[in-house]
């Protein structure tokens, strides 16, 4: 592994543990076993780690909910796509969850960046959604609240999910999807 790879393995862990403005780039070097110096012939300031990571953790994001787009079957296509961002949160985890909690500490540039790929993921969301409701497989909602509410449920989990816990982040996935499409409604009540 290269040394910018593990810089950033490293700075998506200790941002994940300890937060990104609690994080220094001391911090950073010392648990790399680098001088200050070696890590800025990499990156140029911690922010440019960040945004690295953050762009890392969306681009990748990205492409596993694209995947859910080919599935023909809206209700199919939503839990693909669910299940898809579950996956990649649990299997990326430091990224992901430094690229959530770290978003509001980027310049104004580096923000704009970042959320264009989170409104391209979330934009892919919505037209699963849309032909859901267009084909009859989803009652007519507000297409962006239901978006933003799959959105919340799952990255949600970077609060409480445990890697390696009773459950995979996959199967978390599943049961949120079998609530948003069966609800709490019981049958004969």
């Amino acid at each position: 592994m290269d040394t910018r790879t593990r810089i950033l393995q490293e700075a998506a862990r200790l941002f994940t543990e300890k937060g990104y403005e609690a994080t220094s780039v001391q911090d950073l070097a010392e648990a790399l076993g680098l001088s200050k110096a070696a890590l800025y012939h990499h990156f140029r300031s911690k922010e440019e780690i960040l945004l690295e990571i953050s762009l890392l953790a969306l681009k990748g994001l990205v492409r596993a909910g694209e995947e859910a787009l080919k599935v023909e079957d809206p209700k199919e296509a939503l839990l693909a796509f669910m299940t898809a961002h579950a996956r990649y949160f649990e299997e990326n985890r430091p990224f992901f969850v430094a690229m959530l909690q770290g978003l509001e500490s980027l310049s104004p540039e580096g923000r704009a960046k970042t959320v264009a790929l989170r409104d391209r993921h979330e934009g892919n969301l919505r037209a699963i959604l849309r032909r859901g409701v267009e084909e009859g497989a989803f009652r007519p909602v507000d297409v962006a609240l239901a978006g933003r509410a799959v959105l919340s449920l799952l990255n949600w989990m970077i609060r409480w999910f445990k890697p390696g816990g009773p459950k995979r982040a996959e199967e978390v996935a599943r049961e949120y999807f079998d609530l948003i499409h069966r609800g709490l409604h019981v049958e004969g009540s």
